[in-house]
């Protein structure tokens, strides 16, 4: 019995094979002996079809991907799409402050596990401290509504949760929310995959009203719905489409 859940355990962890850059990809070995048909999902629908639809740039798919990997806490499949991410362009200094942003929308615990994986992935190609993320940063001006969203916060929740409402108005959004290492579109983006992703679609109306203000576009958002289907579950994606769909009734 221990060999078998080893045994399980390597498959789960195994990478993906093909060139990241290039978008070759195929199923590993064990998925092909074990799932052919996953294998072949795999191959023809996620990373020939999915992968290479115009609605959203592969910058901004694997965001999506390791949003959702990182949010859900299925650190075994990072690496690869890490290695991804910074052959479609995000920076390394991008996925730290994607790591950080997700420690307060999916706990600490889930970015924790990233970090370990990330900093592997940093140190094996080299990358200087000086493209990876800091922590000291000249912080963004706020957004121009955010005393309306502060003044809500403190309405509805100071009587409830008096600590809740001082680190959402402090911590979150007058620091985390201004740091330049996301730029305000991918924070935004970030959120509203991690929202969808663990199924807090009642969260998403704020978020995709602000992710809009900040440069996301509703085709782009339900094209992400489609991407989220494959990595957080059918349910999930349906769920988040829907909250989408509420801004226009």
């Amino acid at each position: 019995m221990k060999k078998r859940i080893v045994a399980a355990a390597s498959m789960a962890s195994m990478p993906l094979s093909g060139t990241a850059q290039a978008g070759e990809v195929s199923a590993p070995p064990a998925m092909q002996h074990a799932a052919p048909a996953l294998a072949e999902y795999t191959g023809k629908t996620l990373f020939s079809d999915l992968w290479k639809r115009s609605d959203l740039s592969p910058r901004d798919r694997s965001i999506v991907t390791v949003t959702t990997l990182i949010a859900t806490g299925k650190s075994a499949q990072l690496r690869f799409h890490l290695e991804r991410a910074l052959d479609n362009g995000v920076t390394p200094a991008e996925i730290g402050g994607i790591i950080t942003h997700l420690a307060f929308y999916s706990g600490w615990p889930n970015a924790v596990s990233a970090v370990e994986v990330a900093d592997g992935v940093f140190r094996d190609r080299a990358i200087p401290e000086s493209e990876l993320q800091q922590a000291k940063v000249d912080l963004l001006p706020p957004p121009e509504n955010d005393e309306s969203r502060a003044s809500a916060v403190e309405k509805n929740m100071r009587p409830i949760s008096p600590s809740l409402t001082d680190f959402t108005n402090g911590v979150l959004f007058d620091d985390l929310w201004r740091r330049p290492d996301l730029a305000p579109r991918d924070r935004s983006l970030v959120t509203i995959v991690a929202l969808t992703a663990n199924g807090d679609a009642d969260q998403l109306g704020f978020h995709v009203q602000r992710g809009l203000e900040n440069g996301l576009t509703r085709k782009e958002l339900g094209e992400v719905m489609g991407h989220i289907a494959f990595y957080a579950g059918w349910p999930k994606a349906f769920s988040g489409a829907n909250a989408l769909g509420k801004l226009d009734q």
